[in-house]
């Protein structure tokens, strides 16, 4: 079938690719590392589904019924793949605890797992097809980030997962859907007409709306637009050229490039980023060194004078003393000297915002900015200083966060994750269920048989 005439090279590459991937034989490295998002995911759907933002994603969508395609997870719900995906996306970032991709700047996990999850359940895809969308998802939506220039990813404009993981999860969709390239491009199209994702959701000091617009927006978008293009809907055949395209409206500095640069062979799954700790990603570095300091001068509240920590300049002002108790930098800092663990029961527990104790050490607590650290590398460097009554300084640099490309998690590490999450909502033994179902991926012939491990 000849193209027609206004598609251009790039459009034609990267359309022929999302149409052709699913047969492509990806690296046993890179199969390791989707599922450990996969189940990383997971848990922090699970486990987000006991917050404000999930509750109320999961109470909206009983209003809606829908055709049995997909299940809510935390739930014994069943809807429509779109309800499905935006509920899920939803509960994946009611928390902190999900995913990032330091370098194209988003959070891809929340968007891309939830909904090609939906669409697998909708097909009845095998854990094979659902692994290869999902590392499909990471490399189309990394690039169309990367594509806009690194200017843009820095602007308060529109947020990058609310496009990158869009676009991402959109590829995921189609991918499970056997589209064809001349479905991959209107797929595109409508997921461009449907970006969004204004900033202004800093000011929701509850979660509720930073959950949507981060997770189950671009998730039910991503769905709906896979979905049009499967039954041949038809839309623009390239929006990455021609007037008013990708580019010319979200940058003014585009790097075009970026698109289809190692396609095939780079795997973005492989740079992104997991957390240790289930809280913002600003507080991960400070936690681990703070955690370092505990193990190897076993440091108490009462020992302490002062703490000065450094993390890179105009990096951590969403940590500074915010309300959010898993995302306050000096609160979590605070709670880890006293309670000696952090978790989910502590580090959302607002009662302890008030904590006598608790606010007695963050008043030793000071944030600095560097410089030096915001262009440092690996990204998201952080330095904790603790001054004891003696006059002792402990001064750990964290230079790769635990769970960063750079320092990665262990299956092992992985897994006591999830457990912690998955654990007070399931129970033990369909969390370990949970767990080997998704270590054991390939063998599984129908991925909806995840639909009984996932419901509450």
């Amino acid at each position: 079938m000849k193209l027609p005439e206004n598609i251009s090279p790039l459009m034609t590459e990267l359309s022929r690719y999302m149409a052709e991937s699913a047969h492509k034989k990806l690296p046993e490295a890179v199969i390791e590392k989707a599922k450990h998002h996969i189940l990383d995911t997971l848990a922090a759907m699970i486990s987000g589904s006991q917050l404000k933002p999930g509750r109320m994603a999961i109470d909206f969508m009983r209003t809606q019924g829908g055709h049995e395609e997909a299940t809510i997870a935390a739930s014994t719900m069943i809807t429509t793949a779109i309800n499905a995906a935006q509920v899920n996306g939803t509960l994946a970032h009611a928390d902190e605890t999900d995913d990032t991709h330091q370098r194209a700047r988003f959070h891809p996990g929340c968007v891309i797992v939830p909904a090609a999850l939906a669409v697998a359940e909708r097909e009845n895809s095998s854990g094979s097809e659902f692994i290869q969308a999902v590392v499909l998802g990471y490399d189309i939506g990394a690039r169309f980030n990367l594509a806009l220039g690194p200017d843009v990813l820095f602007k308060d404009t529109h947020h990058a997962t609310c496009t990158g993981a869009q676009f991402g999860a959109t590829a995921a969709c189609g991918s499970l859907l056997k589209v064809d390239a001349r479905q991959a491009r209107y797929q595109i199209s409508y997921s461009m007409q449907q970006a969004s994702g204004v900033p202004c959701w800093h000011r929701d000091t509850e979660h509720v709306e930073k959950a949507f617009v981060f997770g189950g927006m671009p998730a039910r978008n991503a769905v709906q637009a896979a979905l049009f293009a499967a039954i041949d809907f038809s839309g623009v055949d390239d929006v990455l050229s021609g007037a008013h395209n990708y580019f010319d409206v979200f940058t003014d500095d585009p790097h075009p490039d970026e698109l289809t640069k190692d396609l095939g062979k780079r795997f973005d799954i492989l740079d992104a980023n997991l957390k240790k700790w289930s809280v913002g990603m600003p507080a991960q570095s400070p936690l681990d060194a703070v955690d370092i300091l505990i193990e190897k001068y076993g440091i108490q509240p009462k020992d302490v004078d002062k703490i000065s920590i450094t993390l890179p300049e105009g990096r951590y002002g969403i940590a500074d003393n915010t309300l959010m108790p898993n995302m306050c930098l000096q609160h979590l800092v605070s709670l880890f000297l006293i309670d000696r663990k952090l978790n989910f029961t502590n580090t959302h527990d607002e009662s302890r915002m008030k904590d006598a104790d608790v606010l007695d050490l963050r008043k030793k607590i000071e944030l600095r900015p560097s410089k030096e650290l915001r262009a440092a590398t690996p990204p998201r460097q952080g330095i904790v200083e603790i001054m004891t009554q003696d006059g002792q300084i402990h001064r750990h640099h964290t230079k790769a966060v635990h769970g960063s490309a750079a320092n990665p998690m262990s299956r092992h590490d992985i897994a006591l994750k999830a457990e912690g999450l998955v654990t007070p909502i399931l129970g033990a033994d369909k969390t370990a269920a949970l767990i080997e179902f998704v270590w054991d991926l390939e063998a599984v012939k129908n991925i909806s048989e995840i639909r009984a491990l996932l419901q509450a």
